[in-house]
């Protein structure tokens, strides 16, 4: 009595030895990626509401005291509203575990990072926050990055 097995099937049953398929790491690290990416998909989205709210009226925000970086602030509305929509689609890209989602994703963080550290006079609290949030998102896309010769 024979068996046939399958071959050429999608999964992990029909790959060849050491190509089984790794979804980003695993531990902390690979459950971080995911939950990265939640945190790029939701605050991309506050951040598209957030720079709408500045582009549309000026009198939403108020400065807490007085800062080197001074900005216009329908400019930075613009930029919280470009940015906010490049790092949903960073996190909707991590969804989908595309490897150019990691790559960019530390990017868009590191510059989201720039964008809320000069944000500091508006919204100092929440722009603490996303600091915290951003520096979470760049450890977990580095420490769970595997690179895969598929």
């Amino acid at each position: 009595m024979s068996q046939h097995t399958p071959t050429g099937g999608q999964g992990t049953a029909g790959a060849a030895p050491g190509k089984a398929h790794r979804s980003g790491g695993g531990g902390i690290a690979g459950g971080g990626t995911v939950f990265a990416a939640v945190l790029m998909s939701i605050s991309g989205v506050l951040a598209i509401l957030q720079g709408i709210a500045a582009i549309a009226e000026d009198d939403v925000y108020a400065r807490v005291g007085s800062y080197v970086f001074e900005f216009d602030l329908t400019s930075w509305g613009w930029i919280h509203l470009v940015l906010g929509i490049v790092v949903t689609l960073t996190g909707v890209g991590l969804f989908m575990h595309a490897n150019w989602a990691r790559a960019v994703g530390i990017g868009v963080a590191g510059l989201s990072m720039i964008a809320n550290f000069l944000w500091l006079p508006y919204q100092p609290w929440w722009a603490l926050t996303l600091l915290a949030i951003n520096v979470f998102i760049i450890w977990a896309l580095c420490t769970s990055w595997s690179h895969t010769t598929d």
